[in-house]
């Protein structure tokens, strides 16, 4: 049977682990697809578009920094997509563009598994960047009562809270605001690329952990390495912690089942796809 073509686009795309994961699941579903990297450097976006209508890709996953220019292009966006304003599915189907974002439910369902839902939480967000407007706003939809958003560019953070004013609250980066947020944070979420491998950027102090209630739940969306400095800490004090990695496998699933129309068994795939990152992060 001929395999129909996926792949993931982006600049820089070399480092992605959408393929390991894609690859693993199709192999073991049994789906005839086979999953690559395409590197599209920023401008390009409408023409590989074209070239993947002309191929006849079944779709394509797209990272930065394409995310945004790829709403204009889609003849239909999903609800998330137009909720977040970024595609990162693009579904090529019966001549029709269809643009999805998989972002969102990908960090809700990570949350789910560790048992955790937004409803009624004060969450505390850092970062207002892409990967933070997609968590914030699904956290919101999901009946989150209250989310602080800091972020050293204020700006940022203000547009964010402009889409859901009664439970989001603009805040600055600074670490008074993050240790008064944390005392009444029930649960306190990561988006920004502080603790990531070959970051220079890092956080000044961890401190206003300390003000977070015991117990509360503690997210690093990065998942290299598997524990962030603000993790180690966070786990020091007796909090549960988890990492990206979930996120990062969940999109990728809700992604192909858009691709192939087949619903796709997650817990089944979990031991497989784990493994399959392990060894492709060397570890």
């Amino acid at each position: 049977m001929e395999q129909k073509k996926l792949c993931v686009i982006g600049d820089p795309v070399e480092h992605s682990l959408s393929p390991v994961i894609h690859n693993t699941i199709l192999r073991h579903a049994g789906l005839p697809y086979e999953y690559g990297r395409v590197q599209v450097k920023a401008g390009d976006t409408e023409a590989f578009l074209r070239r993947a209508v002309r191929e006849g890709y079944a779709g394509f996953n797209a990272t930065m920094p394409h995310k945004t220019a790829l709403v204009k292009l889609a003849d239909e966006l999903d609800a998330d997509a137009k909720l977040y304003r970024a595609v990162n599915t693009v579904v090529l189907r019966e001549g029709k563009i269809r643009g999805c974002n998989t972002d969102g439910r990908g960090f809700l369902q990570m949350l789910a598994e560790s048992g955790i839902s937004p409803q009624g939480r004060t969450v505390l967000v850092l970062g207002a960047g892409g990967a933070a407007r997609a968590i914030v706003l699904k956290l919101a939809q999901s009946g989150a009562a209250r989310i602080f958003v800091c972020n050293r560019t204020l700006s940022r953070a203000e547009a964010l809270a402009e889409e859901f004013p009664a439970q989001i609250t603009a805040c600055p980066f600074d670490q008074q605001t993050l240790s008064d947020c944390a005392l009444f944070s029930d649960l306190l979420i990561n988006t920004t690329p502080m603790g990531m491998t070959a970051v220079a950027d890092q956080f000044d102090s961890l401190a206003f952990l300390e003000q977070l209630p015991g117990g509360v739940p503690v997210c690093d969306i990065i998942y290299s390495p598997p524990e962030t400095p603000l993790l180690c800490r966070a786990k020091e004090l007796g909090h549960p912690t988890m990492n990206g990695l979930g996120m990062l496998i969940y999109q990728a699933i809700f992604a192909l089942e858009e691709f192939t129309g087949t619903e796709i068994d997650a817990a089944a795939m979990m031991p497989s796809v784990k493994a399959a990152l392990r060894e492709a992060m060397g570890g």
